[in-house]
């Protein structure tokens, strides 16, 4: 009897946590979707922003500069974040745990001298947070409406839409 309830309850369990992580994938899929919404809708009407998918980081260890927020990742709500008359608009999202958890948030910019000229502090600030922690980072450049992308210490400037979709489904948890 011991033994059957525990095959029953094995399978049982098993079968959820598979069903768990089929539910779970999707969410993700509608929250990279969501991002990549918001970063093209950025992107088009020039709005500069930051956005840092930080995984399952402490966030705090950076985001303390900033205002909680933790709340479902949706397009509105990002690109709301961003709105120029926001008070929010100034810094970085930073995305852990499948949440928009700080906004505003004052990262450290890279001192890497290579960084082009035309680079702003956003820029800046995706390297900076990119050679401090492991990161990804997402610019929307104000100037041109351009994405760039940094991960790793490293940056790359005017992401189409195809990168932009394969890097966020690769780099978002």
């Amino acid at each position: 009897l011991f033994l059957g309830n525990t095959t029953l309850r094995g399978r049982y369990n098993f079968w959820n946590t598979i069903a768990g992580n089929i539910d779970q994938r999707k969410e993700s899929d509608g929250e990279v979707h969501q991002i990549m919404l918001a970063l093209k809708e950025l992107s088009a009407r020039h709005t500069g922003a930051l956005i840092i998918l930080a995984n399952n980081l402490n966030f705090s260890q950076f985001g303390y500069t900033g205002v909680v927020v933790d709340a479902h990742i949706t397009k509105e709500l990002l690109v709301s974040i961003f709105n120029k008359e926001s008070p929010l608009h100034d810094g970085a999202v930073i995305i852990s745990q499948y949440k928009i958890h700080v906004a505003s948030c004052v990262l450290p910019v890279s001192e890497n001298p290579s960084i082009p000229q035309s680079a702003g502090l956003r820029h800046r600030a995706a390297l900076g947070i990119s050679e401090t922690a492991n990161v990804t980072a997402f610019v929307v450049s104000e100037e041109n409406g351009k994405i760039s992308f940094a991960r790793q210490g490293r940056i790359r400037f005017d992401i189409d839409e195809a990168d932009l979709e394969e890097l966020l489904m690769k780099y978002y948890l």
